[in-house]
């Protein structure tokens, strides 16, 4: 990040210079919450979502911030200006800081915004099924902190597999997410996605897509557990997440995901994501 600004703890620091505590909680023992955000066009993607979301974890976790709305706000405005950021991959990350003080810890970084791949969006992208299973035990399960290791190394696993993501099942064989990203199933038409108390992630990009199914008419269910049965069943299965937006997936481990191209509904469904992105981060609808 060197020659970067970031905003931390309520001033603008040069990347190289910015620093932690090394008593700090998030950076000890993982202590942290976080939040990843796309900004296009100069504006964040639903900002007021990813904030609401990251203090919902504040508190679920009983993490010590004395963060708001309305700082973060500003941290993330400075940062995109500082840096002069129009396409950015942006994150929150709140700790509580030093584990013997009483100063938490905020931090807003942006980066360039990655250019993906055009095949993952023409041709569609191949997963596998990793190993490890997702509990709705741990407190943290479902929300986004700083024990991230295992997502890493089922990640790292894909890849070196020839794989794009990994996607996870629970303890009790339902169908939960990717790694990084939440998934979607086209059954017969409907668009299903696992339910929020799997658990998963209550992703942003997951929200908009079924609120432009519902608005679309497109018969959609964010209730239902799904199972491998149903995954292998499916006529087309894709995945969502902030930056990365929504990619179809037309191979699971050996198995061919309907014809093996992105689906006609999956398509439609990345037009009116693309399109609602677009609508909501131009400066008119600031």
């Amino acid at each position: 990040m060197s020659g970067r600004v970031v905003y931390l703890n309520g001033e603008l620091v040069p990347a190289e210079r910015a620093a932690i505590s090394v008593s700090d909680a998030g950076f000890l023992h993982g202590a942290s919450t976080f939040t990843t955000m796309l900004a296009h066009n100069g504006v964040v993607f639903r900002l007021e979502r990813h904030l609401s979301r990251l203090m919902d974890t504040v508190n679920l976790l009983g993490l010590r911030t004395d963060a708001t709305d309305q700082s973060l706000r500003k941290g993330v405005g400075k940062v995109l200006e500082a840096n002069g950021f129009s396409e950015a991959r942006m994150r929150i990350t709140l700790s509580p800081g030093p584990i013997d003080g009483d100063s938490p810890t905020s931090l807003v970084t942006a980066a360039p915004l990655e250019k993906y791949p055009s095949e993952w969006y023409e041709k569609g992208i191949s997963l596998i099924v990793t190993s490890f299973r997702q509990s709705p035990e741990p407190p943290v399960s479902g929300f986004k902190t700083g024990c991230y290791l295992p997502r890493v190394l089922a990640r790292r696993e894909a890849a070196a597999r020839g794989a794009e993501e990994a996607l996870w099942f629970t303890s009790d064989n339902r169908l939960a997410e990717s790694c990084f990203n939440n998934v979607f199933l086209v059954l017969e038409g409907k668009v299903m996605t696992p339910p929020l108390d799997t658990p998963v992630l209550g992703g942003i990009v997951r929200e908009a897509v079924l609120e432009l199914c519902r608005r679309d008419e497109i018969p959609c269910d964010d209730k239902t557990p799904l199972t491998v049965g149903e995954m292998l069943a499916a006529d087309e299965v894709f995945l969502t997440g902030s930056c990365s937006a929504v990619r179809p997936v037309v191979r699971i481990e050996r198995h061919r995901v309907g014809d093996g191209k992105p689906g006609d509904l999956t398509r439609k469904i990345m037009s009116a994501y693309a399109k609602l992105l677009d609508d909501e981060c131009s400066k008119s609808a600031m």
